[in-house]
C-alpha cells in the first residue's frame, strides 16, 4: 500500500483536503510533508482574510472606504481583483466582481462559521440599490504602484476567483512533493498521480440529484472546477441561488452547473461562473476562445460540451 497523508480543515466556508502521495520514507520526510501541508492550508487563511466580503476589517473591505483614490494593496488583493477584471472583459460583463451589495441585499450575507449576518454598513449608505449601478469599468488598477482606485462606492465579491487563488498558490506550495490532490469543496486540483500510480478521478455532481454523478474526468496537473445552482440558495426571492447575472441582478437561470478543467483553479473557477451566467452556447464559446475544457448542463439536463471534452472524460 503506498503511504498516503491527508489532512481536512474547515477553511472560506468549505471543507478544504489536501492529500500527498509518498514523501515518508523516514521521520524527517514524513515531518517535512506534514509542515508543507499545513504551509499549504495557510494560504487559504491567507486568502481569505485579505479577499472575504465577510469581515468589514479584511484588505478588501477596508478598500471599499476608499472612493475616488487610489489605494496601495497587497500583491494577493491586486492578483485576484486583476484576474477578476480580466474575465469580467472577456465575458462583456456576464461575470463581474462589482456584485457584492447586489449579493448582500438578497440574503448572502452571512458568515459562515457563525451563521450570523454581517453586516457592511461602512459603504451600504452611498451604494445605489440598482443592481447595474456599478459595473468592473468602476475599477481602475495601476500596475506600477499596485493601487486599485474604486471611481464610484461599490462592494466588492471575490467570491469567484478568491477559492480558486488559495487553491493554486497551496499547489505552489506542494508542487514539489510531486503527487498530490487538493480539493476545496469539490473545487480541485491534482498533480502527478494518484495512490494507485494512474490519474486522478474527479467526479461531477449531478446537478439534480444530491447523491449521483452526471460524469467523472480521469486527469492531472489540472484544476477542476464547479459552479451549480443547487449551491448557496437563500430563504429570500424564493430560495435563488448565488450567481447572479450582473447585468439584471437576478439569479442566472440557463444553467444548472458548469464544470471547467483549466491550468489553473482561478480559471477553472472565474470562467465557470462566467459560462454559467452566459449559457450554454454562449458559455461554451467563451470556453472555446480561453483555451479551457468545459461541461454544460441545462436545468433540463441537456449537455453541452467543449470539443476536446472526451479527452478528460
Amino acid at each position: 500500500m503506498p503511504d498516503v497523508y491527508i489532512r481536512t480543515l474547515m477553511l472560506m466556508s468549505t471543507w478544504v483536503s489536501i492529500q500527498v502521495v509518498g514523501h515518508a520514507a523516514n521521520q524527517q520526510q514524513a515531518t517535512d510533508r506534514r509542515e508543507s501541508v499545513e504551509r499549504a492550508f495557510e494560504w487559504f487563511r491567507r486568502v481569505e482574510e485579505c479577499c472575504t466580503r465577510f469581515d468589514p476589517e479584511s484588505e478588501m473591505m477596508q478598500l471599499s472606504t476608499h472612493i475616488g483614490v487610489p489605494v496601495p494593496v497587497s500583491e494577493l488583493l491586486y492578483e485576484a481583483v486583476q484576474f477578476a477584471l480580466a474575465v469580467a472583459e472577456e465575458s462583456g460583463g456576464a461575470f463581474d466582481p462589482t456584485v457584492g451589495h447586489p449579493m448582500d441585499t438578497r440574503g448572502f450575507n452571512h458568515e459562515y462559521r457563525t451563521g450570523r449576518a454581517v453586516a457592511t454598513d461602512l459603504v451600504k449608505q452611498t451604494v445605489s440599490d440598482s443592481p447595474t449601478a456599478v459595473s468592473y469599468r468602476d475599477v481602475v488598477l495601476n500596475p506600477d504602484g499596485k493601487t486599485i482606485t474604486l471611481h464610484r462606492p461599490l462592494i466588492l465579491d471575490l467570491g469567484a476567483v478568491a477559492k480558486g487563488l488559495a487553491i493554486d498558490m497551496a499547489a505552489r506550495e506542494l508542487r514539489h512533493m510531486e503527487d498530490y490532490s487538493i480539493d476545496a469543496g469539490g473545487d480541485v486540483y491534482v498533480a502527478g498521480c494518484n495512490p494507485d500510480g494512474g490519474l486522478w478521478s474527479v467526479g461531477i455532481r449531478h446537478p439534480r440529484c444530491d447523491d449521483q454523478l452526471i460524469d467523472s474526468l480521469r486527469v492531472s496537473n489540472v484544476a477542476v472546477c464547479t459552479s451549480g445552482d443547487y449551491e448557496r440558495r437563500t430563504s429570500a426571492e424564493g430560495g435563488a441561488h448565488h450567481i447572479l447575472d450582473p447585468r439584471t441582478g437576478a439569479s442566472a437561470d440557463a444553467v444548472a452547473s458548469v464544470t471547467v478543467v483549466a491550468p489553473t483553479a482561478m480559471a477553472a473557477d472565474a470562467l465557470a461562473t462566467a459560462a454559467f451566467v452566459l449559457g450554454p452556447v454562449a458559455g461554451v464559446q467563451l470556453l472555446e476562445r480561453q483555451g479551457v475544457t468545459g461541461l454544460i448542463v441545462s436545468p433540463t439536463l441537456e449537455r453541452y460540451s467543449t470539443r476536446d471534452m472526451s479527452r478528460v472524460g
